[in-house]
């Protein structure tokens, strides 16, 4: 199955801050880019909480299994999740390779 035979219309992401990042100098996991991403929701909230996020290098979208889809399709349940569960902020490393959605956290 290809993306053609799955077509998914590209989520809106008009009401969140949507940050690119190309670091100089390669990621070397996910670990170091939740690190970046961290830092990147520290200097626009006080608090924060990760909503959902995805890592290419191990095809792993968390929450696991929200994409509804068969074999084959992009993954973009944690798209979906992130969006639907208040992330204002998406974190995007080397071009899709780290995705991350974050909420802030509102007392």
């Amino acid at each position: 199955m290809n993306d053609q035979s799955c077509p998914l219309s590209s989520p809106d992401l008009s009401q969140i801050e949507v940050v690119f990042l190309q670091p100089e100098n390669r990621i070397n996991d996910y670990q170091e880019a939740m690190a970046i991403a961290r830092s990147q929701a520290a200097q626009r909230f006080e608090e924060y909480m990760l909503v959902s996020w995805y890592d290419r290098d191990r095809d792993y979208e968390s929450p696991p299994n929200t994409t509804e889809c068969a074999e084959g399709c992009r993954k973009n349940g944690y798209i979906l999740y992130g969006l639907n569960h208040g992330a204002k902020l998406k974190v995007d490393i080397e071009d899709g390779r780290f995705v991350f959605f974050i909420a802030p956290v509102e007392w």
